[in-house]
């Protein structure tokens, strides 16, 4: 039987950044976060192969792999991760994406959890959102050596809108509160511009993790985790219109404090589609993920939509809705 797992990409809106343990683990610091899961995801499936085939392992992806033996394999995620979990299997892998990689939206931590929950399916092993976000963790961070933050893998595993909290020893899990008119109203004033860049985010991080290793921006660290805090409070009030005003203005804000923290978190390119979106109404934004290139995420009242996106074209917009369920197995 073929199995299928589904895993949401994220939007983070503030605290990137104290995510990264070489942060939140000094002495005396501490990491918070605030995204939201996205209705764009990642579907990676499984099929048992009745072994006369040539190979013992097919994996279907921007490229197409045949091989005997999991040393073979190219794709690194898989390779290492069927590795360390003892997969023996013969499978025929297939991996298919709403959005492309390497576009600021978590692509792979959800490539991750997705594939951690399927060869748990495939171990007959049952574990929980956090089993897969903590071993997703591992995989990036320790068997992959990453640069990576752990919020995104959160984000994937859990689904919705929510607070993460870090510190030494735990992660924290809020989800924010809001009344329906106001997520609606939230939700349908999100708007993704892609930037036409795509970048690996290692090689974006190098600069800002070795700032926050030698402590040169904990001014600025501070500063985004005071608008977490803020954020949520803002994100719980009852008026949608002054939410979503205000939020946007918080975005700006925490948006020009993230540029300061590396010389190669933005472009003139993409400054210049922020500015143009401002200018024509959109209400704040930032550049999603680890920067560089990828989507940028504005605020923009609904009834202002039309005119941000004519102006900022032939730049492409996306649509965006909140993903509720986060990792889950489709068939198995």
């Amino acid at each position: 039987m073929m199995i299928m797992s589904r895993t949401p990409f994220r939007i983070s809106f503030f605290g990137g950044g104290t995510d990264y343990p070489e942060h939140f683990r000094k002495e005396g610091q501490r990491g918070a976060v605030v995204g939201m899961a996205i209705d764009k995801y990642i579907y990676i499936s499984a099929l048992r192969i009745s072994g006369i085939q040539n190979y013992r392992y097919r994996v279907s992806y921007s490229r197409l792999e045949k091989v005997i033996e999991v040393g073979e394999i190219k794709h690194n995620v898989v390779r290492e991760c069927l590795r360390h979990y003892h997969i023996d299997d013969m499978l025929d892998i297939n991996i298919m994406s709403d959005i492309p990689a390497s576009t600021g939206l978590g692509s792979s931590s959800a490539f991750t959890v997705a594939l951690l929950n399927l060869l748990a399916r495939l171990r007959s092993e049952r574990v929980t959102k956090m089993d897969l976000a903590k071993r997703a963790i591992f995989v990036e961070r320790d068997l992959l050596n990453e640069r990576v933050g752990v919020q995104d893998q959160l984000h994937a595993a859990f689904g919705g809108i929510n607070r993460f909290d870090f510190d030494r020893k735990n992660i924290r899990i809020t989800p924010v509160s809001m009344t329906g008119a106001v997520q609606q109203h939230f939700v349908d004033s999100l708007m993704l511009i892609y930037s036409g860049v795509t970048r690996h985010a290692s090689t974006t991080l190098d600069e800002q993790i070795g700032n926050t290793k030698a402590g040169k921006v904990d001014r600025q660290m501070e500063a985004l985790l005071d608008l977490v805090d803020q954020s949520v409070a803002v994100m719980e009030m009852e008026d949608p219109q002054a939410m979503v005003a205000e939020f946007g203005r918080m975005m700006d804000e925490g948006w020009r404090i993230k540029r300061s923290l590396s010389s190669k978190i933005t472009l003139p390119h993409i400054d210049e589609l922020y500015d143009r979106a401002m200018v024509n109404g959109a209400l704040g934004g930032k550049l999603c993920g680890a920067g560089g290139g990828g989507f940028l995420l504005m605020v923009v009242p609904p009834e202002r939509r039309a005119q941000v996106a004519a102006a900022v074209s032939p730049a492409k917009v996306i649509d965006i809705g909140l993903d509720t369920q986060g990792a889950i197995l489709l068939y198995s």
